[in-house]
């Protein structure tokens, strides 16, 4: 264990020291979670021709509850396991970037990648068979937000590995419940708005 620690110290400084002072606005922009408004509309929209209103309304009902049960389970991890985050912990604030708004208490883990892995898979799962490309795009965004998080110095890497972890059984785990409830609520007849390329 203390050697998968030493390593996640010696990653975090590696990955967190590529950072550039030119870049740093734009990786505070990125973690900002306003910044993937027009992202999250273009989804929207997409499940909207996918699955029609009622069902995209279902589907946003559960975005929501997935987010909240991802913040949640990394609140109750950090609030546990008390890991300082790397601005705080001596011996590597010394020696990383710190370019982040502010820095908590506990790192571990970041609720940010468990709810970018738990959308990932949650809306791709939906829209895989409507939007080809989803999955590389959903993923590309995924990756970016995660990496902010090191870059801006407030996580280590197995924060965000441990966050991609729950937040892919999360997102699945709501995926077989949307399938469920259009089971038990919607009949055969509501036919999708139309398939997207």
């Amino acid at each position: 264990m203390e050697q998968l620690v030493e390593l996640d110290h010696e990653l975090f400084l590696f990955l967190n020291n590529l950072g550039d002072p030119a870049w740093d606005n734009f990786w505070n922009f990125i973690t900002n979670k306003w910044a993937s408004i027009p992202f999250y509309a273009l989804l929207v929209f997409f499940l909207y021709r996918a699955l029609g209103w009622k069902k995209t309304l279902l589907s946003l009902v559960l975005v929501a509850l997935v987010i909240t049960c991802t913040d949640q389970l990394a609140n109750l991890f950090k609030h546990y396991f008390e890991r300082p985050r790397p601005c705080r912990q001596a011996g590597i604030m010394e020696y990383s970037r710190f370019v982040a708004v502010r820095c908590g208490r506990f790192g571990y883990f970041s609720a940010h990648a468990a709810s970018s892995a738990a959308l990932v898979v949650y809306l791709g799962m939906i829209l895989k068979n409507y939007w080809k490309h989803i999955f590389p795009v959903l993923i590309f965004w995924g990756l970016l937000v995660s990496y902010s998080r090191i870059y801006l110095g407030v996580h280590y890497p197995g924060d965000v590995l441990t966050g991609w972890f729950f937040g892919i059984v999360i997102g699945y785990a709501f995926y077989r419940l949307f399938l469920f409830l259009l089971r038990r609520f919607f009949t055969p007849g509501d036919a999708p708005a139309g398939r997207t390329s």
